[in-house]
């Protein structure tokens, strides 16, 4: 009795990321553009003083709810010098912390859509803010952030021109960067 072995192909994986998922994603999204409506949802308690904790458990997409393998709680708070006791970051520093997660990401799923390999890759981001606004002293002053700035830098066999490319991909594509740079509406009320 003769075997025959069965070849399993390896699946096309660059910066971690099955490509072939990928694309078979995209192409999913093509043919039924429904299943690309997602809403992220997070439920948030207030602990005392400046310090929340929200929890993420689940999420709507591809027509479906999911869940989490594990519900994620994030502690935010304001350092004692902004009357906090320093329990976790400060809201303004989940911003930076979306902001870099997104386009890294964002940058990795394009780079490997491209073929083009990352070794290493690592961002810098700082953000200005006048709390005169915040504390409403002045009407003329942002709430928030005036201007963020984030350096990346990347370790891959590419040309400085391609990386700039690939870095570009980053902002172009983040659902995050998107949202921070655009007028979304935001509504808070009183839940009845």
């Amino acid at each position: 009795m003769k075997h025959t072995a069965v070849k399993a192909e390896r699946p096309n994986v660059v910066n971690g990321v099955n490509v072939d998922e990928l694309f078979g994603t995209i192409d999913a999204v093509k043919s039924a553009p429904v299943i690309a409506k997602f809403k992220f949802k997070a439920d948030n308690q207030w602990m005392g003083g400046g310090h929340n904790r929200t929890t993420i458990k689940h999420f709507y997409g591809t027509q479906q709810n999911h869940q989490h393998q594990e519900p994620f709680s994030l502690d935010a708070d304001e350092p004692p010098i902004l009357l906090g006791r320093d329990m976790g970051p400060n809201p303004v520093e989940y911003a930076l912390t979306a902001l870099a997660a997104c386009v890294t990401t964002s940058i990795v799923y394009h780079a490997a859509a491209k073929g083009i390999t990352i070794r290493a890759m690592e961002s810098r981001l700082e953000g200005d803010i006048d709390l005169q606004g915040f504390l409403g002293i002045r009407d003329d002053v942002p709430r928030g952030y005036q201007e963020i700035r984030m350096y990346v830098t990347i370790d891959a066999d590419a040309s400085p021109e391609k990386l700039a490319e690939i870095v570009a991909l980053g902002p172009q594509y983040s659902p995050v960067f998107d949202t921070i740079t655009r007028a979304v509406p935001v509504k808070v009320q009183l839940e009845k």
